[in-house]
């Protein structure tokens, strides 16, 4: 058996940002979901149990922190923040998918969220 691709995932990381279109949301800001799925080549962590043969959680994380920090108008603008500089950060990685929602989206609408998802390859 050869497995060449494997995932890390973050699912569902909370963050409160400010981003959006009207003065309200940059000012006061809103409650987002951002999920994450990278590929990348597993096989070695598999076999050698070393924390410097995989992809770290926390350092896709502290991106996605850090990205989600800057203030935007659009989700495609920070979810292709993200994206760019995942891939910039690993270059290993061979495929992201991002998925960014804005919790209770000033639309007038009863829903869990709107948003983004986005799929890259390498």
């Amino acid at each position: 058996m050869t497995l060449t691709v494997g995932y890390i995932t973050l699912r569902n990381v909370r963050f409160h940002a400010f981003h959006g279109v009207l003065p309200q949301e940059r000012g006061v800001g809103a409650d987002f979901l951002l999920s994450l799925r990278v590929a990348y080549p597993i096989g070695r962590a598999i076999e050698s149990d070393e924390v410097d043969d995989t992809l770290s959680y926390a350092a896709l994380f502290d991106i996605a922190k850090r990205e989600m920090a800057i203030p935007s108008q659009l989700l495609e603008h920070v979810a292709g923040r993200v994206v760019k500089a995942v891939a910039e950060a690993f270059p290993a990685v061979t495929a992201i998918d991002l998925e960014l929602l804005k919790q209770n989206p000033p639309m007038g609408a009863d829903c869990d969220g709107a948003g983004v998802e986005m799929h890259w390859e390498r």
